[in-house]
C-alpha cells in the first residue's frame, strides 16, 4: 500500500471514529444510540437530538412538558420523534449490530416461536433493508399471484415482492399529478388482483392494475385516508384518520368505474390500520388515543361484527391487566382461525388477542429479531409477514 493510500485510510478511520463520537452519541447523558427502546434517537420539535430515557427522564410526569437542554425550547414529549437519519447512519456504520437483511436470504437462524392453539411460527426468510425499501408504511398480500405489496417512500412508492424476496414490479411515481403517489400510508390488493393505496399527501386513493397503470383515483372529500383492507365482497374499507371515520368503497376495479362511497361509522379516535376477517367478515380498527406518556399514546381495537356492530373491545390499559408490559398495537389482522393478531411497536413484539370473544387475552408470538414492527398480513398458506419499520424489511414466518 502507497504513503498516499495509507493517509487516505487513515483519514477515513479517524472521520469515522469523529462521527461516531460526535454524532453517535446522546449529549445528555453521553450513552451511545442504538435501535432498543432506551437509548433510541429522538429528535425534538427545535432540531436537537437526544436519546428517548432523556426525553422521558426530562419529562414533567404530570404534563410531559420539558425544556430542550440545549436551547431551553418548550415542547411536549409526545412531540418527538425518531432521528431517522442517525438511525440510517447506525445501519451504514454498524451493519452487523443493526442485523440490516440482505434482499432474498435467510438472516439469521430458523427459530420457532409460539403460535395460536397448536401451531409453531418458525422464521424462515427475511429481506429488503434500506436502500430496498425506504421508511416502509403497509402491506399486502395476492392469495392468486403469491405475491407482496409494499407502500415505502422511494422513488417508486409501490413494490411487488415475490415470497422469495425477488422484486418483480415496482410503480407509483413520486409528483404532483394525480396518478402520482405522494405519501403512501397503506396499501392492499382486490380479490381480482387490483393493488389500492392510500394517498395522505393529496387525501385521495389510487388504484393500479399490476403492471403499475392507473385505473382510477378516488377523492371524496377525505381528510387524512389511512388503513386498508379488503372485504370478503372485494370491497375495500378504509379508515380516516383525521375524520375518524370508517368507510366503504365499492368500484368496477377493471374498469375502473366507482359504485360508491358510503360511511359506515363515525366518532372513532384517530383510525389507522384496519383488517377484515375474510371468514366472518368482522372489521378490527385501531384507534389511537391522546398521548398519555413520554413517547406513546395509548391504543384501543375495537371489533365490529360485519353488520357494523361493536361486539369488543379492548386498550392499553385492559391489556395491561393481563401483559406486564404496556401494549401499543400499531397494526392488526385476522388469522384463518377468526383470531386478533396485532403488531406492537412498543414492545417490538407480535401478540394474539385471541378471537373476539375471548378479549382480554394477550399470548406473545414473536418476541425477538422485531425492532419496530409496523404491519403484517397473513398468506395462502398461513404464513405471517411482519413489516419491520426500524430496519426497512420484511420478515416472514411459516407455521409448522
Amino acid at each position: 500500500m502507497t504513503a498516499n493510500a495509507t493517509d487516505k485510510t487513515e483519514v477515513m478511520t479517524e472521520l469515522l471514529d469523529q462521527s461516531e463520537n460526535n454524532l453517535l452519541e446522546c449529549k445528555v447523558c453521553f450513552e451511545r444510540y442504538n435501535t432498543e427502546k432506551k437509548h433510541r434517537p429522538r429528535n425534538l420539535p427545535c432540531g436537537h437530538v437526544m436519546c428517548l430515557e432523556c426525553v422521558m427522564s426530562l419529562a414533567h410526569p404530570r404534563n410531559f412538558r420539558l425544556e430542550c437542554p440545549f436551547c431551553r425550547r418548550a415542547c411536549k414529549s409526545s412531540e418527538t420523534s425518531d432521528c431517522l437519519p442517525l438511525l440510517h447512519l447506525m445501519e451504514i456504520l454498524s451493519p452487523s449490530a443493526s442485523q440490516a437483511p440482505v434482499a432474498g436470504r435467510t438472516v439469521g437462524r430458523r427459530e420457532d416461536v409460539a403460535a395460536p392453539g397448536s401451531q409453531v411460527f418458525t422464521f424462515n426468510l427475511s429481506f429488503g433493508g434500506w436502500g430496498t425499501l425506504i421508511n416502509p408504511t403497509g402491506i399486502a398480500a395476492c392469495q392468486s399471484s403469491s405475491c407482496l405489496a409494499v407502500a415505502h417512500d422511494g422513488k417508486k412508492r409501490i413494490k411487488l415482492f415475490s415470497f422469495n424476496g425477488n422484486c418483480i414490479q415496482q410503480f407509483g411515481e413520486r409528483g404532483q399529478s394525480g396518478n402520482d403517489l405522494r405519501y403512501p400510508t397503506d396499501v392492499a390488493i382486490t380479490l381480482d388482483g387490483h393493488i389500492v393505496v392510500t394517498d395522505s399527501g393529496d387525501h385521495s386513493v389510487k388504484v393500479f392494475d399490476f403492471n403499475g397503470r392507473s385505473k382510477m383515483v378516488i377523492a371524496e372529500s377525505f381528510s387524512l385516508p389511512w388503513g386498508l383492507d379488503t372485504m370478503p365482497q372485494n370491497d375495500i374499507i378504509m379508515t380516516d384518520a383525521e375524520a375518524g371515520a370508517l368507510y366503504r368503497l365499492s368500484a368496477d376495479f377493471k374498469k375502473g368505474e366507482l359504485k360508491g362511497v358510503k360511511k359506515l361509522y363515525s366518532n372513532l379516535c384517530c383510525p389507522r390500520k384496519v383488517a377484515v376477517s375474510q371468514i366472518s367478515g368482522a372489521i378490527a380498527v385501531i384507534e389511537h388515543l391522546m398521548a398519555k406518556g413520554p413517547c406513546y399514546g395509548n391504543t384501543r381495537l375495537k371489533i365490529f361484527n360485519e353488520d357494523l356492530q361493536l361486539i369488543s373491545q379492548v386498550d392499553s390499559f385492559g391489556l395491561n391487566l393481563v401483559f406486564p408490559s404496556k401494549v401499543h398495537a400499531s397494526a392488526v389482522a385476522f388469522s384463518r382461525e377468526g383470531q386478533v393478531i396485532v403488531t406492537d411497536a412498543y414492545n417490538q413484539a407480535v401478540f394474539c388477542l385471541g378471537k373476539p370473544e375471548e378479549f382480554p387475552a394477550c399470548k406473545p408470538l414473536i418476541t425477538q429479531g422485531l425492532s419496530y414492527p409496523l404491519a403484517l398480513t397473513f398468506t395462502a398458506d398461513n404464513s405471517l409477514v411482519v413489516l419491520d419499520g426500524g430496519d426497512h424489511s420484511l420478515k416472514i414466518y411459516t407455521v409448522s
